[in-house]
């Protein structure tokens, strides 16, 4: 049986880095699923496309709407064998919720694997898991890093870096996503393919 995924999304959760993570670890031979509190199966999220285009900070665009495939339980850290956590601006508010900090923070006690991405990172500062912790992320979450205890990995010049620190996989954004999920997968395991 391969081992099971659950990508974590909200409302404005970037586009690219749940889509693609999604498909890859499908492509890779896991079974991959996607929760959202206060969501069913079958309902949708919004996403929002950010861009590197030579401004202060990423440009928004809308994305596309994806589709959630499972319930969010309390049981989720036993049912999945890995947490994905993208970007954008869901984590921002998810952090917010007792439920979602909860399941974080079983996922981590049962040193399974989580992949963090972009701000991603305030949901791991907000749970409590970073302490003593190398992170990468979104530079503007270095100081929700730091207040966490942990040390924050600063980005190469292409954002193209991802960093594994026990069963941590972080990434700064998007253009990580071949070094970010090549962590995961390492976490987990390896390749399910054939």
């Amino acid at each position: 049986m391969s081992k099971r995924v659950v990508l974590l999304v909200g409302d404005f959760v970037e586009d690219y880095e749940a889509m693609v993570p999604f498909q890859m670890l499908l492509l890779a031979g896991y079974q991959v699923d996607s929760v959202c509190p206060g969501k069913k199966a079958g309902e949708t999220v919004a996403t929002a496309v950010h861009d590197f285009e030579g401004h202060q900070t990423y440009s928004e665009k809308p994305g596309h709407r994806f589709r959630i495939t499972c319930d969010f339980t309390a049981d989720l850290a036993s049912r999945f064998d890995a947490l994905v956590v993208p970007g954008g601006r869901a984590p921002e508010y998810l952090r917010l919720d007792a439920e979602v900090l909860r399941m974080v923070r079983e996922f981590h006690a049962a040193g399974k694997p989580i992949a963090a991405i972009c701000h991603g990172a305030q949901l791991l500062a907000a749970a409590g898991v970073l302490a003593g912790k190398h992170c990468s992320a979104y530079p503007a979450c270095r100081p929700e890093v730091e207040l966490a205890g942990g040390t924050f990995v600063p980005a190469s010049a292409g954002f193209d870096n991802a960093h594994v620190d026990g069963n941590l996989v972080t990434a700064p954004a998007w253009p990580a996503h071949p070094a970010w999920i090549r962590g995961l997968i390492g976490l987990l395991g390896g390749v399910t393919i054939g």
